[in-house]
């Protein structure tokens, strides 16, 4: 049988590091694997271009790179002494459905997620990614505040 895997949605907000925390202590109980997974949005980091202006074009692999070595690699380091193994990925799109096709393919047994992101007015209009996951991704669900 293989061990249960764990997937935490990191954003980069303190309540995502708390989430990934909260997914480690408890693989650690039970022998789980975790990956951090992170989505990055293409709109929302491409500036829009105006008329006459040609916006500076932003290169994904350096995204990729800022996201992996500020973002998920300090949560990796922070718990090098657990006995869990944590990987990461970065996948690109809207992040929901990302999520929800990922946690498909991989086959996690459970999702955390930080409560409250980078936006919390955008979710007040919108709802968030969190309850938007939380009635669409399939299994178990932590929501992290």
């Amino acid at each position: 049988m293989s061990k249960k895997l764990y997937i935490v949605a990191i954003d980069g907000s303190e309540w995502s590091e708390r989430a990934a925390a909260r997914a480690i202590h408890l693989a650690e109980k039970v022998q789980a694997k975790v990956e951090l997974l992170t989505v990055m949005n293409w709109p929302n980091i491409q500036p829009v271009a105006m008329e006459g202006m040609v916006p500076p074009l932003i290169d994904k692999a350096s995204e990729e790179n800022y996201t992996q070595d500020k973002i998920l690699t300090p949560i990796v380091e922070k718990f090098n002494d657990s006995n869990v193994t944590v990987t990461t990925k970065i996948l690109w799109g809207d992040p929901v459905f990302e999520i929800c096709e990922y946690i498909k393919t991989s086959h996690a047994n459970m999702l955390f997620v930080g409560r409250r992101g980078r936006s919390s007015l955008i979710d007040l209009i919108l709802g968030s990614v969190a309850n938007k996951l939380a009635h669409s991704v399939g299994i178990p669900i932590i929501l992290v505040p």
